[in-house]
Parts: structure tokens; C-alpha cells; sequence
């Protein structure tokens, strides 16, 4: 009796499973994450002189080792990542669970009770032990514990992507930052450089003052001028300083280690070697991790759909217990072995139109992500733009400050000259001292805006980040966020 319940139980529940169906739409990346009328090559110039390989060993290029231990110090204190790295736990969770729930389950049970009991004749006094195996089992018949698993696993997958962003964005961020510092140390250098030339003006014009051959106002001048390049000075260094301590909260260093670590480098600024990029404007929607995590949200709304409306269809367990039972009275005792098994089907009939209302809001949710995609997918093209015009720009900009700076030090050089024999006046020199200055400020700052414009377009293209990073984050975090903020990623 026993064995022919079982096989009929066992052939019930295979021929269920053999029909199963999966409800809800089955995820198309293409038209889920369609960005309609996107351009199909750049607009503007693409730099040159590299490959597009050399991304993923960006900062590398900039022949800088203070800079890449920055980065490394930056990443390990980041806030943002370790944040990422919980979410990622939390996510892994979640699959767990929906994994869980696709397969049998079993729990144990144990009961001991004493009290009176009457069967047809006077009241007695027994004590009742079982123990169980009990075993619960839902069959998938229309597909929602696997969709459960398609969305959990998107929402990995894009909490892993958001990681990457996070790791990408701290090491733009620092880059930037210590660009900023050594184009602060070379327009520190400028100035004392003109402090000192206004000092040398100052001194001969008090001497020729003394000797009657340039008037008390012209020493007077001179001497002003001389006080305002110190100043100057003294709130450039306060500017380099300022960002020192940014460069400490940032990267967790103590400061006095951090500006031995600076020294070595002293006003060099970094200068990168760019890689070429690919005239096709869709790759950058495969190169950055916000959009790939983007897509992976379309992918789980869209899973999310299946499991509402497998939510309005019926659902199909298999449930059974067997265990001991021992019944003890003071007549004697009772052993035997109790069981049952069968399936359990749970029909909805009236619910006010609730599973309904669910599936119509999976389906809103999964088009406020598409549409969520494309808006960032157009950023992402429109940022990588506006990063190739500043680079073209700054170019320019830079070979022609260059020339002027060279055309006002040769002019400066022959007013100084002018001035020592008495043939130009202190108003003349100051002017052309001025215009110098301000040319080599310009050089400068066209210098370090260029490289800053080189970060802005290494995070615009995603960094060097390829679709195999996350595979390989998910496979070498196994269990804590810990692991994730060890994993050694290409910075």
C-alpha cells in the first residue's frame, strides 16, 4: 500500500513538472535597452596615439607612482565602495533565498505530551511522543520561482556593476584632486619666480631713487609691487595646502607621510599617454559599469513581471511527515511508525483585483527602468562628447598659451633691459611683468584643465571596465563584503 502511494505520488508530481510553463516575458536586452535615435559615430575629434586595450591599465600611462598609491589608499577608505560591497552581500542573500525556494525543503519535529484520554471506556492517564521528518516541496508549474531567480540574480549582477562604478569614480576623483595639487605646486613656482624678478625690480629701483635717476614714487611702486607677488604666494601655498588635506581624508594617510610621498614628485604634473577610442558611440554603453548596471535593472524588472503574474495562477506543493509515534499508558505502550504524502494545490479565486494590480505595476516598474537606461545611456554619449571637445580645445589652447607665454617672457626680458638704462618707465615694466605672468598662469592652468579633461573621459568610457570584471568580482567574493574590498581590481 505504501509503495503504491509513493509511485503515485512520484508520477503525479513528474508529470506536473514535465508540463510546467514559464509566465511573464522572456527579457530581449535589445529592445529592453533600445536607445532610440543614437548617434553611430562621434561627433568630434578622437584623440590619438594609443589603443583602446590600454583602458584597462589607465592610470599606468600616467608614469606617476605617487599617484597610483593614492589611488589604492583611496579605494581601500572609500565610503562608497564599502557601501557597494554591502549591497552586493545583501543581493547574494536574496539569490540564496530564491534559489531556496525551488527545492525541497525539510525540517525536523519533535512532540511529547501527557494527558487524559477516553476511548470508549473509563478516562486514563497516557503520554504521547512522536517525532517527524516533514518535507514541503512547490513545484514551479508556471515559472515564478525561476523568475524569482532571473531577478535576484540581475540585481547581483547590478549591485556588482555599481561596485565598479564606485571604484572608478574614487579613483577619478583622487586623480583629479592630485592633478589639481601639482598644477597648484607649478603656479606656486610661477609665482615666487615673479616674486623674486619683483624684488630685483624693487631693489635696483630704490637704488637709482637714492642716485636721483628715478623718482620716490617709481621706488614706491616698485616696492608694492614686490609685496603683492608675496601675497600672492603666500595664498597659493594656503590653495596647495588646502588640498592636502583633502588628499589625507581621502586617501586615510597620516599628513606628514603623505607630503614625503609628494615631495618625490614635486610640481611634476602628470602627463598620460591617451588611448585611441572606437568611432562607434554604442560602445561606451558596454564600457561603463553604471550602464551595465543599468541593464541588468531592466533585466530584473522585467523577471519581476513573470513572478506577479505566476502569482495569479495556481500553485502546487507536495507535502508529507514520517516519524515515530509512541503512546504510553499504565496498561502499556504503543510503538509505531506514522506517515503521509500528497500534494497540495492552492487555487485564487478573489482577491479584489490584487494579483492584477501587481502585474500592471511590475510592468510600469520595468518601463521606468528602460526608460531609466536610455536616459543614462544618452548621458553616457553626451558626457564622452563634451570630454573629446574639451580635449580638442584644450589642445589648441594649449600650443597657442604656449606661444604667447614665450612672446611675453621675450618681451619682459628686453623691458627689463630698457629699464636698467633708463629708456622705459617702471609703469612700462610693470605692465609687460604683468601680462608675462598672467601668460604663464594661463599655461599653466590650460596644462593641468587637459589632463583633468583626460580623467573626465577615462570615466566617461567606464574606465577600462569590460563585462568580464563583474563575472570575475562575483566569483572571487564568495561570502563577505570583505572579500569585495579585497579584490584586486585594476584601480
Amino acid at each position: 500500500m505504501v509503495i503504491w502511494v509513493l509511485r503515485l505520488c512520484v508520477a503525479f508530481f513528474v508529470s506536473a513538472v514535465s508540463g510546467c510553463i514559464t509566465v511573464g516575458p522572456d527579457y530581449d536586452q535589445r529592445q529592453g535597452t533600445n536607445v532610440p535615435s543614437a548617434p553611430v559615430a562621434w561627433q568630434q575629434p578622437l584623440p590619438h596615439g594609443g589603443d583602446i586595450v590600454a583602458l584597462g591599465n589607465w592610470w599606468s600611462q600616467f608614469n606617476d607612482p605617487v599617484l597610483l598609491e593614492l589611488i589604492d589608499s583611496a579605494q581601500q577608505q572609500s565610503q562608497s565602495m564599502a557601501a557597494a560591497a554591502l549591497r552586493i552581500a545583501q543581493a547574494r542573500a536574496v539569490l540564496v533565498t530564491a534559489n531556496a525556494a525551488a527545492v525541497p525543503n525539510i525540517n525536523a519535529a519533535a512532540v511529547a505530551t501527557r494527558g487524559t484520554f477516553q476511548l470508549g471506556g473509563p478516562i486514563i492517564v497516557a503520554t504521547t511522543a512522536q517525532a517527524q521528518l516533514q518535507l514541503g516541496w512547490e513545484i514551479d508549474l508556471f515559472g515564478g520561482l525561476s523568475r524569482a531567480n532571473e531577478a535576484a540574480r540581475a540585481r547581483l549582477e547590478a549591485q556588482v556593476d555599481n561596485w565598479h562604478e564606485a571604484r572608478i569614480s574614487v579613483s577619478a576623483d583622487i586623480a583629479n584632486m592630485y592633478t589639481n595639487f601639482r598644477g597648484c605646486e607649478q603656479l606656486v613656482v610661477l609665482a615666487r619666480a615673479d616674486v623674486k624678478s619683483r624684488v630685483q625690480t624693487a631693489d635696483l629701483t630704490q637704488k637709482l631713487s637714492a642716485s636721483g635717476f628715478q623718482s620716490p614714487a617709481a621706488a614706491s611702486l616698485a616696492s608694492a609691487s614686490a609685496a603683492e607677488g608675496q601675497s600672492r604666494v603666500a595664498a597659493q601655498s594656503a590653495d596647495c595646502d588646502i588640498l592636502i588635506k583633502a588628499l589625507v581624508a581621502m586617501t586615510g594617510m597620516v599628513e606628514v607621510d603623505l607630503r614625503a610621498k609628494l615631495s618625490t614628485q614635486s610640481s611634476k604634473l602628470p602627463t598620460p599617454a591617451m588611448p585611441a577610442l572606437k568611432q562607434v558611440p554604442a560602445q561606451v554603453l558596454s564600457q561603463r559599469p553604471d550602464i551595465a548596471a543599468a541593464e541588468r535593472d531592466v533585466a530584473a524588472a522585467s523577471a519581476e513581471i513573470g513572478v506577479r503574474e505566476a502569482e495569479r495562477y495556481p500553485r502546487l506543493s507536495l507535502l508529507g511527515n514520517i516519524g515515530p509515534l509512541g503512546f504510553e499508558t499504565s496498561a502499556g505502550s504503543i510503538n509505531a511508525t506514522s506517515w503521509s504524502i500528497g500534494p497540495s494545490l492552492t487555487l485564487p479565486i478573489f482577491d479584489a483585483g490584487r494579483r492584477a494590480a501587481n502585474v500592471d505595476t511590475a510592468i510600469t516598474a520595468y518601463e521606468v527602468t528602460a526608460n531609466n537606461y536610455r536616459t543614462q545611456a544618452r548621458r553616457a554619449v553626451r558626457e564622452v562628447e563634451e570630454a573629446l571637445v574639451r580635449l580638442s580645445s584644450l589642445d589648441i589652447r594649449e600650443k597657442e598659451s604656449l606661444k604667447a607665454s614665450k612672446g611675453y617672457h621675450a618681451s619682459l626680458r628686453a623691458m627689463q633691459e630698457k629699464y636698467k638704462f633708463g629708456l622705459a618707465s617702471i609703469l612700462d615694466l610693470e605692465e609687460t611683468r604683468r601680462l608675462s605672468f598672467n601668460a604663464d598662469n594661463v599655461l599653466a592652468t590650460v596644462r593641468r584643465e587637459r589632463v583633468n579633461a583626460f580623467i573626465a573621459l577615462y570615466r566617461a568610457v567606464g574606465g577600462g571596465w569590460t563585462a568580464s570584471d563583474s563575472l570575475n568580482t562575483l566569483q572571487t567574493a564568495k561570502s563577505t563584503p570583505v572579500d569585495i574590498l579585497k579584490t584586486k581590481a585594476q584601480p
